[in-house]
């Protein structure tokens, strides 16, 4: 009995222990693209306005126009990329599914081959392939996840990838306006919360991935500061030249 007791509480605690995250569910990569686009891209926006001379002003109107613009253009990009793949996946699905109404036993074989290929006796192989193509979905299920790598009940949402870009941007882009809308009247203090934005950006990133915190900080940091610093540059030499 202690044994049979210590054994289920062996696998219950791999079964507690052993969960993955969504890496599907359609929303971190927009999120994650969406805020740091929306804090490098209006940071270099608001830089490049602010070198070429103009005053406090104008580049709070580009820090809240590129706020505006880019939300809406990351919102709509994303639910048209994320829709479009995933009617290209019912696409794909609609093919399968004829397929197995009109070719049940070549599909059940395809399958049983495939299992077999994998290291399963012929003989199981084939009696595992008939009892899982009893039922279609099921067998529709089973085929697209071998044959096109895609679990057909869990494809991202588009809604879900749009409100989560449009979302992020705007967080985003408006940590480098807030000061100027709390009434700072120069760019280093835009310039300050931006980048400490952008590192920790990077380090929340490095929670849902494999990178440590530190270089996954660093790495966004020195990008956003280098686009910064590249755009306020060109924005001198614009100003100077006009």
């Amino acid at each position: 009995m202690a044994i049979i007791d210590t054994e289920a509480a062996l696998h219950e605690a791999h079964r507690d222990n052993h969960t993955h995250r969504d890496v599907n569910g359609g929303w971190l990569r927009p999120a994650v693209f969406g805020a740091m686009d929306g804090l490098v891209s209006n940071l270099a926006l608001m830089t490049g306005v602010a070198g070429g001379t103009a005053g406090r002003e104008a580049v709070v109107v580009a820090g809240l126009a590129g706020l505006a613009a880019g939300a809406f253009s990351m919102a709509a990009g994303e639910y048209t990329s994320v829709a479009s793949q995933r009617e290209l996946v019912q696409a794909e699905l609609d093919v399968e599914r004829r397929e197995l109404r009109k070719h049940p036993k070549d599909e059940e074989k395809e399958l049983a081959a495939l299992y077999e290929s994998r290291g399963v006796e012929a003989a199981l192989a084939r009696e595992v392939a008939r009892q899982l193509s009893h039922d279609p979905e099921q067998a529709l299920e089973i085929h697209a996840r071998e044959e096109l790598g895609i679990d057909p009940g869990d494809l991202p949402s588009p809604v879900v990838a749009a409100v989560s870009s449009f979302g992020s941007f705007a967080l985003g882009a408006l940590l480098p306006v807030l000061p100027y809308l709390l009434g700072a009247g120069a760019l280093w203090p835009a310039v300050l919360v931006a980048l400490v934005g952008l590192f920790g950006c990077g380090a929340l990133v490095a929670r849902v991935t494999a990178r440590t915190w530190w270089f996954s900080g660093l790495r966004q940091l020195a990008l956003g500061g280098a686009a910064a610093g590249v755009t306020y540059a060109l924005g001198s030499l614009f100003g100077a030249a006009v």
